[in-house]
């Protein structure tokens, strides 16, 4: 979900990164997302809508 008040964005983990590649592991784990089904919520920067963008096949925005 995507807040304009506060400037917050909230990700989802919806699928394995098991045999991606190693720098997409990497972009997950800077993200906070470890486990399926996590959810976390970030502040809304460019930096990560990048690493969002980045890995966008495995995480949801909810």
């Amino acid at each position: 979900m995507l807040n304009k008040e506060n400037g917050t964005i909230k990700l989802k983990l919806v699928k394995s990164a098991i045999r991606k590649p190693e720098d997409q592991k990497r972009t997950l784990i800077g993200l906070g997302l470890t486990k399926m089904n996590k959810e976390v919520v970030l502040e809304d920067t460019n930096s990560i809508r990048g690493m969002v963008r980045k890995v966008a096949h495995l995480v949801k925005v909810i």
